[in-house]
């Protein structure tokens, strides 16, 4: 007797908001834009919440006991971010001469670079 009496709550209620919606219908469209633009609100919220707060670098305990599963998951990590940015231009840099000079404008372009040679060069190998 009980689901009946739940569905048959149900179908009352249901009943009542449609009577409600068919005679209000300025409310109704009220309420329905609030809640779209609470939630593009709230969407807009967490995407500057997300690009303000950079991820925070994964940090590894010398202490752990299991280190071989540590460097296992870390070269995977590794490899998954290397097959992930193997998307990029690729730039070959020529190799060091005696009297090359440095193009690059900072220590940061230079670094990047060096990372991105190495990263080439760890896809080439696998």
């Amino acid at each position: 007797m009980e689901p009946r009496l739940h569905a048959m709550e149900l179908l009352s209620n249901s009943m009542a908001a449609y009577a409600h919606v068919r005679a209000n219908p300025e409310s109704f469209g009220l309420y329905f834009v609030l809640g779209i633009c609470m939630g593009l609100l709230i969407t807009l919220g967490l995407l500057v919440l997300r690009r303000s707060c950079p991820p925070r670098p994964p940090h590894s305990d010398s202490s752990d006991d299991d280190g071989d599963d540590d460097d296992e998951e870390e070269e995977e990590d590794t490899i998954d971010r290397v097959a992930s940015e193997s998307l990029l231009p690729s730039t070959e840099l020529p190799a060091e001469s005696p009297g090359a000079l440095n193009v690059f404008a900072s220590a940061e372009e230079l670094a990047r670079a060096q990372r991105l040679e190495e990263r080439e060069r760890i896809l080439r190998e696998i």
